[in-house]
């Protein structure tokens, strides 16, 4: 079972630049993209022998997930049930049999860490959310989390501490995440693998340079460790700031 999660920074403008040819070739069976922008109607996007489930912020051109895929899910739920976040499109979860899929994206603490009160209330509720799923059957999240955990995940730590993406409370509740049961896949398998990014700045040719910062995930119950086959970064698609990364289990 193949896995895609992508950040597109805006999927009008992504479609400009070939984002139904790039769909096609990653030949996934989940494809979760975060920051949509997008309200209901805005797109025309027919992607034959896929369902699609979108979650949208009220502010229009703001936020927003969705979900593609091949298998019909037994149930759906769009944000968490909770009105002080269910207003920004941050989360769809899909039921399946045997797991249940998330595709987030979390909020930005902005600058000089000015939203960083409603970050950490939202990282104990979603992390209550992801656990209470858990307890039914296991879970898989995916998306743009908006947090470099470890100082391997950015190019340049030390400048960057207390930064947003790279302060000590957001990195801390990283951590309450993983400690209350659940892994990064990709640093399940690669533990010491540096210079592996999925987000660069549009600043200073960034990207060229491959300063970055690792800040989108797939992130799954510990249970499921014995199925994770590879989980990888795919720095070559272009067309946001962000790259996609996939995770393929067996099942």
């Amino acid at each position: 079972m193949r896995l895609i999660s992508w950040n597109v920074n805006g999927l009008r403008a992504v479609m400009k630049k070939g984002f139904e040819e790039i769909f096609w070739s990653l030949n996934a069976d989940f494809v979760c993209l975060q920051e949509t922008k997008l309200q209901a109607g805005q797109i025309e996007l027919e992607l034959p022998g896929y369902e699609s489930y979108w979650s949208y912020a009220e502010k229009k051109g703001y936020s927003g997930t969705v979900i593609f895929t091949r298998h019909t899910p037994l149930s759906v739920r769009y944000n968490l049930g909770l009105p002080e976040h269910d207003t920004e499109g941050r989360a769809v979860t899909l039921e399946y049999e045997d797991f249940f899929l998330v595709c987030v994206y979390t909020p930005n603490a902005q600058d000089e860490l000015k939203r960083l009160d409603y970050r950490m209330q939202w990282e104990d509720d979603f992390r209550a959310y992801l656990v209470a799923l858990d307890q039914q059957k296991p879970v898989i999240v995916c998306g743009d989390m908006n947090v470099a955990h470890e100082e391997i995940d950015l190019k340049n730590p030390k400048p960057n501490i207390g930064n947003p993406g790279f302060s000590y409370e957001e990195r801390g509740k990283f951590s309450e995440l993983l400690a209350a049961g659940f892994t990064d896949t990709f640093r399940y398998l690669y533990p010491d693998k540096r210079d592996a990014y999925s987000w660069w700045s549009y600043r200073a040719a960034a990207r060229e340079r491959n300063v970055g910062w690792r800040i989108d995930y797939f992130v799954v119950s510990n249970r499921l460790r014995e199925h994770i086959k590879d989980a990888y970064i795919l720095p070559e698609v272009l067309g946001s700031d962000h790259c996609p990364v996939g995770l393929e289990l067996t099942w």
